[in-house]
Parts: structure tokens; sequence; C-alpha cells
């Protein structure tokens, strides 16, 4: 009795761990962000995409594969020729994702790395078609202009994989070394020039300045002129105040003791000059 009470808690232990099992294999989890389309071994990919959540399968039967359906960056470099047959090499940023109602489709055609079979391709091929129409200076000074050309291209071709863009972003522009020599001259050229002008423009600033000034004192000496001729009296002032500034300048050096002066001393002579004045 005993042991035919052990056998069968044994095969009630063996048939509560398959049933476990059973229901181990027939659920699965969806994650957030994450799709999920069925393949069934008998009629193939299921149609339907299974959202977030655990969610059961039939064991063996059928398999459940999961997308990933968050933005995704992705850098896409390009070196292709422009219209003046200049060599360039473009870095494109896109941000893309998987559109969700044709999962099933994009699994049957492109497989789970649908964006690596897809966005290399079609983001070389948009930037040669969209570079090749402008010259080398012109992708410079159009920048917008060719991002938003390339943004529009890109797409429309990844609408027909059933992809979504979210942002296409030209980030690097780069030339060859013949190019960027040019640029470098032109630049230097210009800043050369722009020296010249400035240089110029000073020069005639200090001519027209000289000129004001030399008109000024033109007009300043002619009247002292008329002045002096009208009154002599202010010719012995300035007389006066130019010997007067003299004097005091020598007497304060160390080696003047007295300055002669018709045989008086010129402090004197000066003051009583100006006593008489």
């Amino acid at each position: 009795m005993a042991q035919q009470a052990l056998n069968n808690l044994a095969r009630g232990a063996i048939g509560i761990g398959a049933a476990a099992s059973l229901a181990q294999a027939s659920l699965f989890n969806v994650d957030g962000g994450f799709r999920a389309v069925m393949f069934n071994r008998l009629q193939g990919v299921q149609k339907g995409v299974i959202g977030e959540g655990t969610h059961f399968r039939i064991p063996w039967l059928q398999t459940p594969h999961l997308f990933d359906v968050r933005i995704k960056p992705r850098n896409i470099s390009s070196s292709t020729g422009t219209k003046d047959l200049q060599v360039v090499t473009i870095n494109l940023r896109v941000l893309s994702r998987p559109d969700e109602e044709f999962l099933p489709d994009i699994f049957s055609s492109l497989g789970l790395d649908y964006d690596e079979r897809v966005l290399p391709s079609i983001g070389n091929e948009v930037l040669k078609a969209v570079v090749a129409q402008y010259n080398a200076e012109a992708l410079i000074t159009k920048r917008e202009t060719v991002s938003h050309e390339v943004r529009t291209a890109l797409t429309k071709r990844a609408n027909e994989f059933h992809i979504k863009l979210d942002d296409v972003a030209i980030t690097d522009l780069k030339f060859g070394k013949e190019f960027t020599s040019a640029i470098e001259s032109k630049q230097v050229a210009e800043q050369d020039a722009e020296r010249a002008r400035f240089l110029v423009e000073k020069a005639e600033q200090e001519k027209k300045a000289a000129i004001i000034r030399a008109e000024g004192e033109a007009t300043a000496a002619a009247v002292v002129s008329e002045a002096l001729q009208g009154s002599p009296a202010l010719v012995e002032l300035r007389r006066i105040e130019a010997a007067k500034e003299i004097a005091e300048t020598l007497s304060k050096s160390r080696n003047v003791t007295y300055l002669p002066s018709g045989g008086q001393n010129m402090l004197l002579n000066i003051s009583s000059a100006s006593s008489s004045a």
C-alpha cells in the first residue's frame, strides 16, 4: 500500500510538473515598446499584431517574434559627387520606427533586421540623387534647402517599405582637399580685401582730419594776425607772457641761479614789467 501511494504521488508530481511546463510554454510576454508577430507552422505569418502584455500561444505550432517599435537613431554616411564634380561626404541622422500596422508584411519580406536592410541603401540612393543637383558651394549656402529635399525624398522611399521617419537631418559636410583649399584661399583673399578697404577708409578719414585741422589753424592764425595788427599792445603782452614762462621754467632748475638780461635779473624785469603793465 505504501509503495503504491508513493508511485501515485510520483505520477501526480510528474503530471503537475508537465502541466506547469506546458502552461509556461503556452504563455509569452510582450514588453513595453514592443509588438509581436505570430508565426504558425501550418498557416505561416499571421496578419494580426499582438500588443503589450501576456498572451497565449500553442507550443511548437505557434512562435511569436518581437519587434521594437520605439524610435531608433541611425547615422548614414555617403560619399558622392556634386554638380560641379566635387567629392563630398555627407553624414545623415535618421530617426525611424516601423509602421505597426504592417509589421506582418515587414516580417515576411524583410525580417526583424528590416532597418539594417533598407535604410543604408535608400539613404545612399537619395543622398546621391539630391547632391548631384547642386554645386559644392550651394551645398553650404543652401544647406537647409538640401536637407529639406533629402528629408522629403527619403521619407517617401521609406514609406514604400512601411518605415516611418520622424526626423532626417544633415549633420556634417566634408569636401575634398582641393575644394577645401580653394575655400580657405577665398576666405583669406576676402579678409585681405576687407583689411585693405579698412586701410583706405582710415587714410581718407585721416586726410579729411588733416585738412580740417589745417583750415582751423589757418583761420586761427588769421584771427591772431588781425588782432596783432589792430592792437600793438597785444604783441607786448604775448612777449611778456612768453618771457615769464621761460623764466619760471629756468628758475626751477638747480643749475641756474640767475638770468642776466640787460644787467638785471630776468625775473625782476618780468615782475617790474608786469607791474608797469
